[in-house]
């Protein structure tokens, strides 16, 4: 069929269009976005029996030449529709590493070499922190030059040859070999690494076969203490900006610490507790009899009970050590201590019990009263403006279910509710105060209503300024230090997962939350709605929260060993927002 001339007026201007009749609306709507910068999401199209869908079939409009159709709608301030400056490519005329590196693509798994499993969950876990693979790309050590080649039974040294035996180096050529597949990658080249800088991961197995089952926290913390040694900050070009390491910036906190003798004797005698100040790369989660949630277990691990000598009593004593966090990291990986030394057997037994934890870990209570003082306000406000941000985006979805006619035409109407519209709501109030009539009779107060746009730009002003509010909240000292955590708040985004009854045996995984896409208008990332990545070695699958949620114990079935928590970022003022 022939394409039909048609006008179409919006904001008193008139557009000629050719209607493509054996198209649909859609088509139709992006034919005017092109024209007016009016998103299709935004227009609103009168024909005969009602509004223009997405879906209708424009053959059913019969449209005349010269027929008129009426258009309303904004455009939402972002640029209008322009040709793409590069080419469409299909998935087929990809590389490899091309369709590796695609937005949505799946992650490369690990294959296991052997009870390699312990490493490749805690390596999948370091991976997803983006500014370590941003750092490690940049670092120059020395790089593999010569092909691995297996010779298994021969020993620990025969196990590969070839390869770098620089842990950091290793990383950094696995990590970038990772990004170019979505198959099973063999981390060849860096275990040999490990196992050089590390010989118990080459232990051999009791039963004489292969090597040993090994513990995916003992891993993780010898790679965190080589990164801290070897991965210094590096400028753009590779140059060396400072002698701070990685570690150090991101992923290592601060305790101050007080110790004091639990013998009420040497207080007596003038013993005065000794205060100082730790390094911490980690959180312990103890586990007793009482431990039922991970706080619990926090708030056990921050109190130790150590036996020394006494130089007032003249002898050993019990002393109990309290610390609290003087700087929370960006990072703040969180150990289950599951594993407990049992000599009848000579093996670490595993504590079966469950304890929880939760998605968005709040750490102020276990901080100094220094730090609290900073980083209670702006926890507090961060929260307000999250469930602002929550109500904007939901008065959103509604008023696309009311444009897409989902949802009744008489609703397109809201009265202005909620703090985000009190000061309208007082001056709706004041003029709104009931009269009486010379006749005794009442009458009804003139009630202002809002269009939803109308509600929707005052939420999302409440919004702007509460953000504005967050960030002259933070503390000076606090904001220069840009690796720490400056909001108090963590959010859940990896777990190293073990199954089994003992650390000398069973399995490890990893779960890993998936990277939220960016919006095209705004360039913010978009969370996953609670999707996550499990890592089973070279197999790679999608799975809800609630498997998350599966992970707390209780039995022998996968239970977390380590959560690594991100920190909760400041919020970040766009363009329009910063006017």
């Amino acid at each position: 069929m022939a394409a039909i001339p048609v006008i179409v007026k919006h904001q008193g201007k008139r557009y000629e269009v050719e209607l493509d009749p054996t198209s649909t609306g859609e088509t139709f709507k992006y034919q005017l976005y092109s024209l007016t910068g009016v998103e299709p999401d935004r227009q609103k199209i009168l024909v005969k029996g009602g509004q223009l869908k997405d879906d209708t079939d424009l053959s059913t409009l019969k449209a005349k030449p010269g027929q008129t159709f009426m258009m309303m709608g904004t455009p939402a301030g972002g640029p209008a529709l322009e040709k793409p400056k590069e080419a469409i490519r299909f998935l087929e005329d990809m590389t490899e590493a091309e369709v590796a590196q695609t937005e949505g693509a799946i992650p490369a798994g690990l294959q296991n070499l052997g009870n390699t499993c312990y490493m490749n969950a805690t390596l999948q876990a370091l991976r997803s922190i983006p500014e370590l693979q941003e750092e490690l790309a940049k670092y120059n050590g020395s790089t593999a030059t010569s092909a691995p080649t297996f010779t298994f039974g021969q020993g620990p040294s025969s196990l590969l040859s070839g390869g770098s035996s620089d842990l950091t180096s290793s990383l950094r050529d696995l990590f970038k070999r990772m990004a170019e597949t979505q198959e099973g990658f063999p981390p060849m080249f860096f275990l040999q690494a490990l196992r050089s800088a590390f010989p118990q991961f080459a232990q051999r197995s009791r039963e004489g076969q292969g090597y040993a089952q090994q513990d995916a926290e003992e891993a993780w913390s010898q790679i965190v203490s080589q990164l801290h040694q070897k991965l210094k900050l590096q400028g753009e070009e590779g140059g060396s900006s400072s002698t701070e390491s990685f570690v150090s910036k991101y992923m290592a906190g601060k305790f101050d610490t007080v110790m004091e003798c639990d013998d009420p004797v040497a207080k007596e005698r003038g013993e005065k507790p000794v205060t100082g100040q730790d390094t911490f790369f980690k959180l312990n989660c103890h586990i007793g009899g009482e431990t039922n949630h991970l706080r619990d277990g926090l708030a056990a691990g921050l109190k130790e009970q150590i036996e020394k000598r006494s130089e007032t009593l003249d002898r050993d004593a019990l002393y109990t050590k309290t610390s609290k966090i003087s700087r929370l990291p960006k990072y703040l990986p969180v150990h289950f201590m599951r594993f407990d030394w049992r000599r009848t057997t000579n093996k670490k037994a595993k504590i079966m019990r469950k304890v929880t934890f939760p998605s968005e870990l709040d750490a102020v209570e276990f901080c100094t009263d220094d730090l609290k003082k900073m980083l209670i306000p702006v926890r507090d406000k961060i929260r307000d403006v999250r469930k602002e941000e929550q109500d904007v985006e939901r008065a959103r979805k509604r008023q696309k279910r009311i444009r897409d006619g989902e949802e009744n035409d008489t609703a397109r109407v809201t009265k202005a509710k909620g703090p985000t519209s009190q000061a309208s709501l007082a001056a709706e109030r004041q003029g709104g105060e009931r009269s009486t009539t010379a006749g005794g009779d009442t009458e009804m107060p003139d009630i202002v209503y809002k269009t939803d746009a109308e509600a929707e730009a005052e939420r999302a002003a409440a919004v702007t300024a509460g953000k504005k509010e967050v960030l002259s909240l933070v503390n000076p000292e606090l904001s220069a230090d840009v690796g720490a955590n400056q909001t108090g708040l963590y959010e859940l985004r990896g777990v190293v997962a073990h199954q089994g009854i003992s650390a000398d045996s069973g399995h490890y995984t990893a779960f890993i939350k998936k990277q939220g896409r960016k919006d095209p208008k705004t360039g913010k990332l978009k969370e996953e709605d609670g999707k996550w990545w499990w890592f089973n070695d070279d197999k790679v699958t999608e799975v809800d929260y609630d498997r998350i949620e599966s992970l707390a114990g209780g039995g022998q079935s996968h239970s977390a060993l380590i959560l690594l928590y991100r920190a909760v970022p400041l919020p970040v003022l766009d363009e329009s927002e910063k006017a």
